[in-house]
């Protein structure tokens, strides 16, 4: 963060000080973990289910930290946060969503959390803030972005999905004087979510990448979703860079709610940033001719599955209107690695067993292109190597669950899967839909939880097999492909 005294923190959040003169300067990073407290830091006094951040106020003073954003009197050099007038919760605006905060000291620390980030960047003029949002692939395309700007000046983004009321401030509070580029993941759990987000580090470029069916039970549509994600574009200014989809109907529709300039990306013909002669290799890895209007250059990806060729093409629009050329873009996004955990995370055991671990999140749209994926590769060779799809529930999908679980079943059968392992009775469906597509006996396979799983797959699993492993986080089926992973090396 750029060095401020906590006099000044405290004028900006509208606090008061607290065991302190107020000429302590902050010259190190934001934490709420005390773990991560570097010297000359600021700690963030946050309730927990467990733990009460504004407990540890003195140790993290003793560890280095110049002072303490609080709720409430510590035992500590501090600011005290005002009262919290509004804080992003899931009923559009007014519920703190961190268990413990029985005070509302936590919702006015983040509240005031928010006007730091929001002051922090509007002082830096040198800096752009890019942000992204869409039902899937944020957090994957977020790391892209991230890496096929770096060459092009220094560039802050958050660890895996960072990307709510907490994670995001935090983040835009890891800039300084030197960086030039903030790349924000934005999520939303209801309309005036992204909006509020917007308002803590106003984005300049915003991309949206589709509009899915996850999150639908909360937002009753896929409208309803497109108007929550599209509130990104409507915050971006008049010299903004809007980058949309244009293979999705619902993100190209959202040109007319933007002042910005608008980038179309895709397959399709009208993008204005496309990807043309798209292969995939023995391990699902894209190659493609990346079209521009500043000319095509060839893109071979290192990260796995067809559907990053899309987010790809995102980073790239970002890259070009940023400054890039076509050359540069394409031996960034060949050298982008996969950064987030549980994310198409691709593993080859020694006995020749591959391990997909894409069990971070699912909804309909990603499971489908992790099903295709998994294909891919298991058919790369000859003769085709076994296939294992080991799928959990999808989180969140409200009156479409029974359905959307019915057809990943169904699907799982028609792109031939060899083995399908559901995972727990709220996926029931999707066993139920393998079956009624065809599949019967040992080929659809219903366990009631992950050790279940684990214990069927170390028996039955063979040397030259693909298994893929997902689900919404919630469920835990890393767990899975961890197992599978530790079974050769004991």
């Amino acid at each position: 963060m750029i060095h401020l005294s906590l006099a000044e923190i405290a004028e900006v959040v509208g606090g008061k000080l607290h065991n302190a003169t107020g000429a302590e300067v902050v010259t190190g990073s934001v934490e709420f973990d005390t773990r991560k407290l570097t010297p000359g830091g600021l700690f963030l006094a946050l309730p927990g289910e467990r733990v009460d951040g504004h407990d540890f106020a003195a140790q993290a003073v003793a560890q280095g930290a110049v002072g303490v954003l609080a709720g409430r009197e510590v035992d500590a050099p501090a600011v005290i946060a005002p009262p919290a007038e509004k804080v992003l919760g899931k009923d559009g605006g007014n519920a703190y969503v961190l268990s413990g905060d029985t005070d509302g000291a936590g919702a006015a620390v983040l509240a005031a959390l928010a006007k730091l980030a929001r002051h922090v960047t509007d002082r830096l003029e040198n800096l752009t803030v890019i942000g992204v949002t869409g039902s899937s692939g944020k957090t994957s395309t977020k790391d892209l972005i991230a890496q096929v700007l770096a060459p092009l000046g220094q560039t802050i983004a958050p660890p895996g999905s960072f990307n709510n009321e907490l994670g995001h401030p935090w983040t835009a509070l890891r800039v300084d004087e030197d960086t030039r580029f903030l790349v924000l993941e934005l999520s939303a759990r209801g309309v005036g979510h992204i909006a509020e987000l917007c308002r803590v580090a106003p984005p300049r470029v915003g991309a949206v990448l589709n509009v899915g069916s996850a999150h639908v039970g909360e937002f009753g549509s896929r409208q309803g979703i497109a108007q929550a994600k599209g509130e990104l574009v409507e915050a971006l200014p008049e010299d903004g860079i809007a980058i949309l989809n244009a293979d999705d109907p619902l993100v190209a529709g959202m040109a007319g709610r933007t002042r910005a300039k608008v980038v179309l990306v895709g397959e399709n013909s009208a993008a204005h940033v496309r990807a043309k002669d798209i292969e995939l290799d023995e391990q699902a890895r894209a190659r493609f001719t990346l079209v521009t209007p500043q000319g095509e250059a060839q893109v071979r990806l290192a990260v796995h599955g067809p559907h990053q060729v899309g987010n790809a093409l995102t980073a790239a629009a970002i890259a070009l209107e940023l400054g890039a050329t076509p050359e540069q873009i394409a031996q960034s996004l060949g050298n982008a690695e996969r950064v987030s955990a549980h994310r198409m995370a691709v593993s080859e055991r020694p006995d020749g067993v591959t391990i997909v671990n894409d069990a971070y999140n699912a909804n309909p749209e990603s499971v489908r292109a992790a099903l295709k994926s998994l294909a891919t590769i298991s058919r790369a060779t000859t003769p085709a190597r076994r296939s294992w799809a080991v799928l959990g529930p999808m989180a969140e999908l409200g009156a479409d669950s029974i359905r959307a679980h019915d057809e990943i079943g169904r699907l799982a059968v028609r792109l031939d899967i060899n083995k399908l392992v559901v995972v727990g009775q709220d996926a029931r469906a999707m066993h139920q839909g393998a079956h009624l597509e065809g599949s019967w006996g040992e080929e659809a396979i219903l366990v009631p939880d992950v050790t279940a799983a684990v214990e069927l797959l170390r028996d039955q699993v063979r040397p030259g097999d693909v298994v893929l492993v997902k689900a919404s986080n919630s469920y835990g089926l890393w767990r899975v492909a961890e197992a599978l992973l530790e079974a050769v090396s004991k």
